[in-house]
């Protein structure tokens, strides 16, 4: 097994299975907004299944009816934004501190005719206004309802006098390698623009090095700056994912772009509309592809698939009884070949949902059933940390019964090591979970103080206070 182990070797993703960062964005890197309850949407926005022709040839396409019905279902997005510029010396010399209005523009895809809008987190991050232009050139003032930084999504809403044109979800599992899709948005402020392409592929993971698995539909249709937040959507007019992303060393269009899986991002939506943040799936595992030479370590045939090299403590893995050395070829019948194809599917489902897996486990195939458990490790940038559920390890290790550990420090307080520290209190408020912590900052306004209360690994209790930007 330790021959295992090291050929396994930088295949490790260090991530449970959750979708994560991208580090390609058209736009700047996400930041997370707040948060706010609203009732659930779901019959205006089915998923529907995908008809497909057998004809794929670009003769035997019609763009039109797709085009016709999506392009008035895409709005233009501006972004306010206040930013603090270096000073000058004439500025010194007074005591100012400059700051600058900038605008950011982006996509959005109207998913109901009442208004609500998909686009990304990046797109929208740090507004101060947001403003909506629609096909007709109608403009609208935007309010934020929620943002999921991690998957870069974000929903939005306008209020109009009439129905407005919607575009329904496609089911993005069923897209195929091939297929013809369509890209529709606002490159360059040029409103209304269409290009057309095939899914190149699926599954993408932009950053194999982090210890994240993304899971991106990749596709040739053109995407510039200001697509970011628009639809990619079927022949059938459906909408199959958001476009998020190009790899480019240009910062321009060179052939490759990248979209969330509308499952994901309805998911996502859903979620933020009937608990104001997202409800996570977790396998439970940590591990890396399959290939010949670990398929040779371990005397099996099959050469595609997940290797199992660590299985979370109290998740559905364990509880099913995976462990390591185990090898997931499917999930729900769906092929596994990479990391990011269990990432893209488990990212789709929701915390109790059960899932059939195909499990090579000591030479035998079998079919085990895991039910997901919630995400117990999630990164809230409002207060600069990742936090993690305790364990029965740490409740018995560090004498408590309640709190949070921070797992790292991020953003501005990267530069503190408060690994392994307890979360006890926020403002005087006892925190048993992350849900704890999540519902208090949902009620923080920026500019705001905390009084964090915490637990170092000497069992001292420490105190600090931040500042919500």
């Amino acid at each position: 097994m330790k021959s295992f182990i090291k050929t396994l070797g930088i295949a490790i993703l260090g991530g449970a299975v959750v979708l994560g960062s991208y580090k390609f964005f058209i736009e700047e890197k996400p930041q997370q907004l707040s948060y706010k309850n609203t009732a659930l949407i779901e019959d205006a926005t089915p998923v529907q299944k995908v008809n497909y022709t057998e004809n794929t040839t670009i003769a035997g396409v019609d763009f039109t009816q797709a085009a016709e019905k999506t392009v008035h279902a895409v709005v233009h997005v501006k972004n306010k934004t206040v930013t603090r510029v270096r000073p000058s010396f004439f500025d010194l010399s007074r005591g100012r501190v400059p700051y600058r209005e900038a605008i950011g523009s982006g996509s959005g895809v109207i998913i109901t005719e009442d208004g609500y809008i998909v686009t990304n987190n990046h797109v929208i991050e740090n507004a101060r206004e947001l403003e909506v232009t629609l096909n007709n050139n109608k403009t609208y003032k935007a309010e934020l309802i929620g943002t999921e930084p991690n998957s870069d999504i974000a929903l939005l809403k306008i209020e109009a006098d009439e129905s407005l044109p919607y575009i329904v979800f496609g089911d993005s599992d069923q897209t195929k390698i091939g297929e013809w899709v369509l890209a529709v948005g606002n490159p360059f402020n040029l409103t209304s623009t269409v290009t057309a392409g095939i899914v190149s592929a699926k599954g993408r993971d932009l950053d194999t090095r982090d210890a994240v698995a993304q899971s991106f539909i990749q596709t040739d249709a053109a995407v510039n700056p200001g697509n970011s937040g628009g639809a990619l959507v079927n022949t059938n007019g459906e909408l199959v994912g958001i476009n998020t992303a190009i790899a480019s060393k240009t910062g321009s269009y060179v052939g490759y772009s990248f979209a969330v899986p509308s499952n994901n991002a309805r998911k996502i939506i859903n979620d933020i509309m009937e608990y104001g943040y997202v409800q996570k799936g977790m396998l439970g595992i940590k591990g890396g592809n399959l290939n010949g030479n670990i398929a040779d370590e371990l005397g099996i045939d099959e050469s595609e698939g997940i290797v199992v090299a660590e299985v979370v403590e109290d998740s559905g893995a364990a509880n099913a009884g995976l462990k390591e050395g185990d090898v997931i070829t499917m999930i729900d019948n769906i092929k596994i070949k990479k990391f990011a194809d269990l990432t893209g599917y488990v990212t789709s489902k929701n915390p109790g949902d059960k899932v059939v897996a195909t499990v090579i486990s000591d030479g035998t195939i079998k079919d085990v059933t895991i039910e997901l458990t919630k995400n117990n490790t999630v990164s809230i940038p409002t207060i600069d940390m990742d936090l993690r559920n305790l364990t029965k390890k740490d409740l018995k290790t560090y004498g408590v019964k309640k709190g949070v550990k921070i797992v790292r420090t991020i953003g501005e307080l990267a530069r503190y090591d408060m690994s392994d520290y307890i979360i006890t209190k926020i403002n005087d408020t006892t925190v048993s979970n992350i849900d704890d912590v999540q519902s208090i900052l949902r009620n923080v306004d920026p500019n705001e103080t905390l009084l964090i209360q915490m637990m170092n690994s000497n069992g001292e209790i420490e105190r600090f206070r931040y500042t919500v930007d």
